[in-house]
Order: structure tokens, then sequence, then C-alpha cells
């Protein structure tokens, strides 16, 4: 499931990257959870043509990953939003030299992301 999951990730980030033709199959197999078979009889070739498109595509998507690291910082940024949401949650308690120094900590870390 969680290898799913990557596939999803890397291909929402770096799709639009990839030929229509590796679109089309990478969807089928990762979307739509066709077999192997049926996307192989659906686009007229080899089932191992197939495999080897997904994995050529997996390993496409990680390598703009592993250089551009917009997942990674996406993560980062998501996390960052969840605490400030915890934040204003709990605003109340907190004491406002506190919420502050908070805030400037995680408008920081968010900037620092973003460029």
């Amino acid at each position: 499931m969680e290898k799913i999951v990557e596939q999803g990730l890397l291909y929402d980030f770096y799709g639009e990257l990839l030929t229509d033709h590796q679109k089309s199959i990478y969807e089928a197999a990762v979307y739509e959870d066709m077999s192997l078979t049926e996307i192989a009889d659906e686009h007229g070739i080899s089932k191992q043509g197939v495999h080897d498109l997904i994995k050529r595509c997996t390993k496409t998507l990680q390598s703009y990953e592993n250089r551009l690291h917009m997942i990674k910082r996406f993560e980062a940024i998501k996390q960052d939003a969840e605490f400030l949401k915890e934040l204003s949650d709990r605003a109340d308690e907190i004491s406002s030299d506190e919420l502050k120094k908070n805030l400037r900590i995680l408008s920081g870390k968010i900037i620092e992301e973003l460029t």
C-alpha cells in the first residue's frame, strides 16, 4: 500500500513531465489498479513492456524528486501548517509572547522551505 501512495505522490508532483503514453500506462497501473495484462491488452504491448515502462517511469519520477525535493518540501510545509492550526486552536491557552515566538519560528521555516 505504501508503494502505491508513494507512486501516486510522485505522479501528482512530476507526472506532467512524462510522455502521454507513459502517463496513460502509469495512471492505469497506479490510479485505476489495472493488472499488467489488462494494460498490455488495452495498449497493444506486452505484459513485460508494461512492467518495464512502469518501473522506468517510477525511477524517472523518483530521480526528479531526488533532484528537486518538491515532495519533501511539501511535506515539511504541510507539517508546519498543521502546527499553525494547532497553535490557532490553542491560542487562548498560550501566552502572547509564546504565540508570537512560535509564529516567527514557523514562518521562518516555511519561508526557508519555499526559497
